[in-house]
């Protein structure tokens, strides 16, 4: 197994109980960091000199749809409800499984491209078997780690989530995949019947599954009451937005061990709702993060970090001036604790925490390198405020269980002009079945 030594660079590790940046060597041996040290030697590892870049953990964008790619853009002035009308309601349904190969192989390379090491792949657009294996292929092919959360166009309210298919994937495609893991995109309680929505939920419980449904804009509907008198929320438990969740639903739902994950810029911009940070926040508990849509926005998890962080200290500084008339003096939240909600929280929203969002020995090997010194960037005096501060231009690296995936600024994929003129053409015939 190969072995890489990487030297000279101030490491964010993101693991408790260390500081926020340090100097010290990364050793990795295969798919796995063996050791975090001052001065490692090993002669027989190949050498990379770092020095004036910032290691961080791989990103983890526990919450996007890669099948949507092709539409960039196009729906960058939509509300929800003219995204769920229009796409949902019209353009998705044309998808040939070609169409969700290529949009989902580009939108992982473009999160690589980004800093990004693990995806939460939220496709509920899997219209058949061939279109799941599509989707599957794609992330296969881009080389990034993911969680396959299978879903299907919305069904009718009693309709449950096809098992058949699940079980399928688990015995087939994802089976064995070293960088691939099965979860599930369910319609939950706000798209389902109370009925549908336990049994979906307790199915994927019972295979052991990440299941994630979204929630947003309004009172929770009464699969919720089901779904906690049934004793179904926890650890493997994903709520996407939260919005509209009350107070005391959200207090149960952290109590049962349940993950959140927002995406800021989307859930601002449609309309979903106020993003669900502060609640969480105030419980001793934080999000994960997504991007969402890239029809909308663009799909940079670190962007998405700062909106979060923007917006909530916002929040924060309106409350205090409410209630003490002046200005505060030390800020609510940290860039320490956004970049947490990028790397920590989002591994363990996906089940995954004990693999990856932290440097520590043992754990994959997915890092990436901002180079610090970048004009924008430069003199870099606080490392994770740096990180956060970066863009894509400024993503040196990225390693991925042990294989550069980004060297030297540079995706390191091959047909990537191949990539682009077959994501242009779904683009363009999508589009024109709605015109």
């Amino acid at each position: 197994m190969s072995r890489t030594l990487l030297r000279g660079a101030r490491v964010v590790t993101m693991t408790p109980d260390r500081p926020d940046a340090e100097h010290v060597d990364i050793l990795v041996d295969g798919d796995r960091i063996a050791a975090v040290d001052a001065s490692i030697e090993a002669p027989d590892a190949e050498a990379v000199d770092f020095r004036g870049r910032i290691l961080i953990p791989g990103l983890v964008n526990a919450h996007l749809h890669t099948w949507q790619t092709a539409l960039r853009s196009v729906g960058a002035d939509w509300t929800l409800m003219e995204y769920l009308t229009r796409l949902h309601g019209g353009i998705a349904g044309h998808y040939t499984p070609a169409d969700l190969r290529v949009g989902t192989l580009a939108g992982a390379l473009n999160q690589i491209d980004c800093g990004t090491t693990t995806l939460g792949d939220w496709c509920h657009n899997a219209l058949s078997a061939e279109h799941a294996d599509a989707a599957v292929e794609g992330l296969a092919q881009a080389g990034i780690r993911a969680v396959f959360l299978h879903g299907t166009p919305y069904r009718a309210l009693e309709i449950p989530h096809p098992l058949a298919e699940i079980d399928r994937l688990l015995d087939g495609p994802v089976r064995d995949h070293a960088l691939l893991t099965l979860g599930m995109a369910v319609q939950g309680p706000q798209y389902s019947s109370a009925e549908t929505a336990v049994a979906d939920v307790r199915a994927g419980a019972d295979r052991g599954l990440v299941v994630s449904t979204h929630q947003s804009g309004g009172e929770p509907a009464p699969g919720w009451d089901a779904l906690r008198a049934a004793g179904l929320f926890g650890p493997l438990t994903n709520i996407v937005h939260g919005a509209g969740l009350p107070d005391d639903w959200i207090t149960a739902l952290v109590e049962a061990g349940a993950t959140f994950t927002t995406t800021p810029e989307n859930e601002l911009g449609q309309g979903h709702g106020t993003p669900v940070t502060g609640s969480l926040l105030r419980l001793g508990a934080a999000p994960s993060l997504g991007t969402d849509i890239d029809i909308a926005v663009p799909g940079k998890l670190l962007t998405a970090a700062r909106i979060a962080l923007a917006h909530q200290r916002s929040l924060d500084h309106a409350r205090h001036r409410h209630t003490t008339g002046t200005h505060a003096d030390t800020p609510s939240v940290t860039a320490r604790q956004a970049l947490a909600w990028a790397t920590v929280e989002g591994a363990r929203a996906l089940g995954l925490a004990d693999r990856v969002g932290r440097i520590e020995v043992g754990l994959q090997a997915d890092l990436v390198a901002v180079d610090a010194r970048a004009f924008n960037l430069w003199p870099a005096h606080d490392p994770v405020a740096t990180v956060l501060h970066a863009d894509i231009a400024n993503i040196e690296a990225v390693m991925v269980a042990g294989v550069w995936r980004k060297r030297d600024h540079t995706l390191l994929a091959s047909g990537l002009d191949e990539v682009k003129e077959q994501l242009r053409e779904s683009g363009d015939r999508l589009l024109r079945t709605v015109r």
